[in-house]
């Protein structure tokens, strides 16, 4: 478990009532920013400190990794110059009792900011050029320490569910709209539905062209997951939803590796994994990379183009 500090002063409220933190994947001229990177390493279960207007007022806790997601609509005109294109991490919100004013202890907290990138001066103040910080579990233990709800949040972190509502409300509402299109029929509305899980009509299709998981070999139907490469909720179009091409059979591990950005493949198909996974933990899981690969058709590149783009892997 590891412990983060966001300066959240333009959008403390939309973030902490909408249950998540949201950045912009690259600076404004489209430079890496570091505190925008870190949202791709939280961790389900990672405590997130949040800082505005010169006070910690809420702990979260996340309950879901990083998902690539556009700017949230409540923003409004906050941000305008944000890129569209972003982060957002899933976190239940604990709004504190005492909020907690950094710059009167910090003293205690100086030798333990760090070098790089920290989210406050050594003075106390906010630095509002860093958004997500990591911060050690020395300075995360002072903080707690200064909470009377230190215990309740220890306790709900250990147990926390790994869910993520916000990219479910984005795909209730894509449903919504499909469910509310009378200029298809019933027929095509059942099946872009389906294809949400990776069943009916888009399984079928995916099928036709994938025999096997990519990664493992397996063939058995029922040990494999269909999953689009493009996601469902970003399809521009409802032939993408149901393009036996826009789709994967892999084994569940994989499938959730592939769904959250862990893995991508290139168009020879081979198996391209994040750095933010240790080398220690694929191996338990038994991922090879490359271990079959066969090269992607000119359709099923297209899709894995935007997939290795949307999790910004490397072409």
């Amino acid at each position: 478990m590891r412990s983060w500090w966001v300066n959240h002063k333009q959008t403390f409220r939309e973030e902490t009532e909408g249950g998540y933190i949201w950045s912009p994947k690259q600076n404004q001229n489209g430079a890496r920013n570091q505190t925008y990177d870190n949202m791709a390493l939280v961790e389900p279960g990672d405590f997130i400190f949040s800082y505005a207007n010169q006070l910690i007022q809420q702990v979260g806790i996340a309950s879901d990794g990083g998902i690539v997601s556009t700017k949230p609509a409540e923003f409004g005109t906050k941000g305008e110059n944000w890129n569209a294109n972003g982060w957002l991490v899933p976190v239940e919100w604990r709004a504190l009792q005492r909020p907690l004013r950094p710059k009167t202890f910090i003293a205690e907290l100086v030798s333990l900011l760090p070098e790089k990138h920290s989210p406050v001066s050594p003075d106390g103040d906010g630095r509002q050029n860093v958004y997500l910080a990591a911060i050690s579990d020395q300075m995360s233990r002072v903080l707690l320490s200064k909470i009377s709800e230190r215990a309740t949040l220890e306790s709900a972190s250990v147990h926390v569910q790994i869910h993520n509502p916000v990219l479910e409300n984005e795909e209730d509402h894509v449903e919504r709209s499909i469910l509310n299109n009378t200029d298809i029929n019933a027929t095509e509305r059942e099946d872009l539905i389906k294809a949400r899980r990776g069943q009916g009509r888009f399984r079928r299709n995916l099928e036709g062209i994938e025999g096997c998981c990519r990664i493992t070999g397996v063939a058995d139907r029922r040990l494999l997951r269909a999953s689009h490469i493009k996601p469902w909720r970003l399809c521009e179009t409802n032939h993408e939803r149901l393009d036996g091409h826009n789709g994967l059979l892999l084994t569940p591990t994989f499938d959730l590796l592939f769904d959250r950005g862990y893995i991508s493949f290139n168009d020879e198909g081979t198996c391209l994994v994040a750095d933010r996974i240790a080398a220690s933990e694929l191996a338990l899981i038994g991922l090879v990379n490359g271990r079959f690969p066969t090269a992607f058709d000119e359709t099923q590149r297209t899709y894995l183009r935007f997939h290795r783009r949307l999790f910004s892997f490397a072409d």
